[in-house]
């Protein structure tokens, strides 16, 4: 059902849900100075000083696509500090005072292609006992490449434009000048100005209603009191609007998305409930969402309170809202316990994927999870044959040679869980899941390493068992290569009906009939297509899509499938469709893998590819563009 807008109202509903939080005291998180958690992508010294708290107050300026206005940052300083070093990427500052309004000197250094500029601020005087604060009048440089500024046209409505920003890994410092590293946790508040009749959401609680400050604008604010990495500050603004979908769940849309959104997002507080029972309380107060446009480059971000969310991944089934389960369990893995440095990719990332498993099977049931599982191991043997089992690069933590801003999904994301489920197959289910609970407990709202990790389960399960500890293989798993012999691996039969019919389609290309492929769920559909053979003629990809109505599908997922089997083999009625697609969908799983395969046919597929990036270059993410740039060598310059 559509709510109106601010009905019940979706504030009061998040204030009511998040009294414990807004009244706790700040607590100050740890960094860690271990060698392993150090962040070479960060300008600050956090031991010297470092940013506990910050205090923004924005207007955004949808005209110059910027936001502007100051940041207070709170500042834990040692005795002898006499200067704080924050991270920039092309801020532009308009000057810098103590608490007490006093100039502060402070150097802009030189900018670095790969990590932006550091700013150096002198310390000033104390602004309460012990409390250094600094506040920074700024604004975004132009084509901050965190926020993506979009068109009217660019949207669902049609009629006013949208920004949202994407923080990781290390973008926010392009429009929050703190220091942007993840194992530098904050806490922080907000006042954002916008132009009417457009609504701001955050990353964080909402406090009371917009209030109006002028014949064309509103304030809104928010405040997070849990601290966090400041990868997960996060705005979007648009014209949006709130479906509630339970007691402490809720969806942010256009209107013109908002029902079918609510519908697809109907079992998440169903997901919030196994995910608890799993792993304990979900911490965060509400667990709401928003639905972004097309332009958004990732499945969707977990930002807390708030997760970000492609609307690809509708389909009017609920058949991708796996997506779902894996933001959520951010909540435990990532957002409450937060890998140190970007090294660690697979303590965020490779946790929550085991912990999405978990989820939807308590949900969905044991086959659904089964087949995830399954299309995972699919492709983490894809990566391995790609990259080679002796490449460092397939070490769940990356080695200090390699730059971990550069990693391959399949070994991050699910050779982590298969770690995981490998080791949960060995100790017990209702033993490692005490362990994780215990783990997400006495580790809440701090950073952490792989080595902590393995502490942890060497101390509280493996507890000196040198049989249990030979079993699980720990070090090979975290810093070894390619696949340990112990991995636990999915069942045969998990898609038994499918893969019969794979190779029979391989064998003598006898394709499954219309009424088996349309009985099968989207997870099988998928299977199917993922092992279809590589080279396929005109005549065979024709028959597919007659026979399975590939190009009719209303999953995002299987139509990329289609597409991009279609595209490597040069197949020229789908062109139309792609670039169709291409035009209207910015999410970089989909983008860069379809101008991939384009690029990879030569002669074909580069004019194809040239001429539909030339018309959608500009819509995309930067993330995305930067991606979609390497595959096709363009450069601005060449652009004229």
């Amino acid at each position: 059902m559509r709510k109106p807008l601010f009905a019940l109202t979706a504030t009061a509903m998040l204030a009511a849900c998040n009294t414990d939080m807004a009244e706790q005291e700040r607590v100050v998180a740890p960094v860690l100075t271990s060698e392993q958690a150090f962040d070479e992508f960060t300008y600050a010294r956090p031991q010297e000083a470092r940013v506990t708290h910050v205090a923004f107050d924005l207007d955004l300026d949808f005209e110059g696509r910027r936001v502007e206005g100051t940041a207070t940052l709170d500042v834990q300083a040692a005795e002898d500090a006499t200067e704080i070093v924050l991270d920039s990427d092309g801020l532009v500052i308009g000057g810098i005072q103590d608490g007490n309004g006093n100039d502060l000197d402070y150097t802009i250094g030189e900018a670095d292609p790969d990590k932006g500029e550091p700013i150096t601020v002198q310390l000033g005087e104390l602004t309460g006992p012990g409390l250094q604060q600094v506040v920074i009048t700024y604004a975004s440089g132009p084509d901050a490449p965190a926020l993506q500024w979009l068109d009217p046209e660019q949207t669902a409505g049609g009629e006013y434009p949208y920004v949202f920003s994407q923080g990781q890994a290390i973008l926010n410092r392009s429009w929050i000048p703190t220091q942007d590293s993840p194992g530098i946790r904050q806490t922080w508040e907000a006042r954002i100005t916008a132009p009417k009749p457009l609504n701001v959401v955050m990353s964080g609680i909402s406090r009371g209603d917009p209030e109006d400050v002028g014949e064309n604008r509103r304030a809104f604010e928010f405040t997070m009191d849990n601290s966090i990495p400041p990868y997960l500050i996060a705005i979007a603004a648009g014209n949006i609007e709130f479906a509630e979908l339970g007691p402490r769940s809720g969806v942010w849309a256009e209107p013109e998305v908002i029902e079918e959104a609510a519908a697809e997002l109907s079992d998440t507080e169903a997901m919030i409930d196994a995910a608890e029972e799993i792993y304990g309380t979900y911490r965060w107060g509400r667990y709401d969402m928003i639905v972004l446009p097309p332009a958004f480059p990732y499945g969707g971000m977990e930002n807390p309170v708030m997760t970000f969310l492609t609307p690809t991944f509708i389909a009017g089934d609920r058949s991708n809202t796996g997506l779902i389960a894996h933001e959520l369990a951010h909540s435990w893995s990532g957002n409450l316990v937060t890998y140190a440095s970007w090294r660690d990719g697979w303590l965020n990332e490779g946790v929550t994927s085991y912990l999405t498993n978990r989820i939807s099977e308590a949900v969905f049931g044991v086959e659904r999870a089964e087949q995830e599982r399954a299309l995972e191991f699919a492709g983490i043997e894809g990566a391995l044959e790609s990259l080679g089992n002796d490449n460092p690069r397939t070490a769940l933590r990356t080695p200090d040679e390699l730059n971990p801003l550069e990693y391959n999904s399949a070994i991050m994301y699910d050779k982590g869980a298969l770690f995981l489920h490998t080791a949960e197959s060995i100790i017990g289910r209702e033993r490692f899941d005490a362990f994780m609970q215990q783990w997400f407990d006495e580790n809440a709202f701090q950073p952490a390493t792989s080595e902590m990790f393995l502490a942890a389960l060497r101390e509280n399960v493996v507890q000196g068992d040198e049989e249990l500890e030979e079993a699980l293989m720990l070090d090979e798993w975290i810093y070894g290569t390619g696949l340990p012999e112990n991995a636990v691996r999915p069942g045969e039969d998990v898609f038994g009906t499918v893969d019969t019919a794979v190779a029979a389609y391989a064998d003598s290309r006898e394709l499954p009939d219309a009424e088996a492929w349309a009985s099968w769920n989207a997870f099988e559909q998928r299977r199917f297509l993922e092992e279809l053979p590589e080279e396929l003629s005109n005549t065979e990809l024709a028959a597919l899509n007659e026979s399975l109505g590939l190009s009719e599908t209303g999953n995002n997922e299987v139509l990329f499938l289609w597409l991009e089997a279609a595209l490597r083999n040069e197949y020229d009625p789908a062109v139309p469709q792609a670039e169709q697609f291409l035009a209207s969908v910015g999410r970089n799983k989909f983008v860069a893998p379809l101008f991939s395969a384009l690029w990879s046919t030569g002669d074909w597929g580069r004019p194809i590819a040239t001429r539909i990036y030339e018309q959608t270059r500009g819509s995309y993410h930067s993330y995305t563009r930067g991606n979609v740039d390497g595959i096709t060598g363009y450069s601005a310059s060449d652009a004229g």
